[in-house]
């Protein structure tokens, strides 16, 4: 039997105290957990750092412990970013099985893969390491969660054919955004024949809460489904995604996308023309009007990729998470060996030749503002 394609996604849980990601309300992930389990449903999507790297513990509390093995899969990610040395690998993944108290993850994935952090993976043999534990049963499944544009992922789908299935993030919003590329990378995807799973469907939280024309749109058409279902279920029907990770953070959203997962039905056209509009309208609140026409980037003589970053900074000023920006990695990631926004030397060429007359310097101050640490 297919599983039913939304995923725990155990990094956004509810907690006693917003300011301490620590805090999990243990309780009520309980709860969440049973009723989860009880409709269904399997995939947990844990990490070693979510809720500061005490998430794999919580799926050792709430799901391992309480439930026989066979009834649920439990995906975690080797963090790229945190390996020094090869011998870091046995280290981190030992203390995962530990913390996790499993003795085998059904989903194994090499964490936030893009430029920088796949020269890391590269040195150390990092998917060599994830292959040979995948012989020895110490993995069911083995991939990659990314954060980059298309052609990364084609480089790394091409060197690396092994791999089973790939993590992007897909939702309507960012299906045409230049710095994200949710329909390129999930069509790159879709050439190489990975199955996908879809992080951030949502876009954190961000098309929950539509513009209120966007919403009268959604509720004209299905009144009594939340605006958040649309956006999930855009994900799930694109061809060759088998999972939709969800991070619910309260009984409420898990019931809310349990009832219309639970008997999943693909968009139809008249969905799709809907959430065409609805993006539309959401765009139509951007901070910066850029159409990506890519002009301004031909005579840059710093050769700063502007629409890109301009892509990056509208989707973080429409997203509604405070202190956790997905747009900043992509931005670290792409600026790593490119030019960064605060490279401008304000020489002004970039908006003699703009066809929308925007005032690109100083927008590019405040994207460094947003992205620059």
């Amino acid at each position: 039997m297919e599983a039913k394609k939304l995923g725990f996604g155990m990094m956004r849980l509810p907690l006693t105290d917003e300011s301490n990601a620590r805090s999990v309300e243990l309780p009520q992930v309980f709860r969440m957990v049973d009723a989860f389990l009880d409709r269904g449903f399997t995939y947990f999507d844990t990490a070693y750092m979510y809720h500061n790297f005490t998430s794999e513990e919580i799926v050792r509390e709430a799901v391992v412990k309480r439930h026989p093995r066979d009834s649920f899969t439990v995906a975690t990610k080797m963090p790229v970013v945190f390996l020094k040395r090869a011998k870091d690998h046995d280290r981190i993944f030992n203390e995962q099985l530990k913390k996790c108290g499993v003795d085998y993850f059904d989903y194994y994935l090499l964490h936030d893969l893009g430029r920088a952090h796949y020269k890391i993976a590269k040195r150390l043999d990092t998917f060599g390491y994830v292959a040979e534990l995948k012989r020895k049963g110490l993995i069911r499944q083995m991939g990659f969660s990314f954060h980059d544009t298309a052609d990364v992922l084609e480089e790394i789908l091409t060197a690396h054919p092994d791999v089973d299935f790939v993590q992007l993030q897909v939702n309507y919003l960012d299906w045409e955004n230049e710095g994200i590329q949710s329909r390129r990378c999930l069509e790159v995807a879709r050439a190489h024949h990975k199955r996908v799973i879809v992080m951030e469907p949502v876009k954190g939280g961000s098309l929950a809460k539509v513009p209120p024309e966007a919403e009268k749109l959604f509720r004209s058409i299905h009144p009594d489904m939340s605006v958040a279902s649309w956006a999930l279920r855009f994900a799930a029907s694109q061809e060759n995604v088998m999972m939709v990770l969800s991070g619910m953070s309260s009984m409420d959203q898990l019931e809310d996308n349990m009832g219309f997962m639970a008997d999943f039905k693909p968009l139809n056209e008249q969905e799709y023309q809907a959430i065409a509009s609805a993006v539309g309208i959401i765009n139509g609140t951007i901070a910066i009007p850029c159409t990506a026409c890519r002009y301004c980037t031909d005579g840059c003589p710093q050769k700063i990729d502007i629409p890109k970053y301009f892509a990056l900074y509208n989707a973080d000023k429409q997203s509604v998470n405070q202190g956790f920006s997905i747009q900043q990695g992509y931005y670290e990631t792409y600026s790593h060996g490119h030019a960064k926004a605060s490279d401008c030397i304000a020489c002004g060429k970039c908006e003699q030749i703009c066809p929308q007359h925007l005032p690109i310097r100083q927008y590019l101050k405040d994207v460094a503002a947003a992205f620059e640490i």
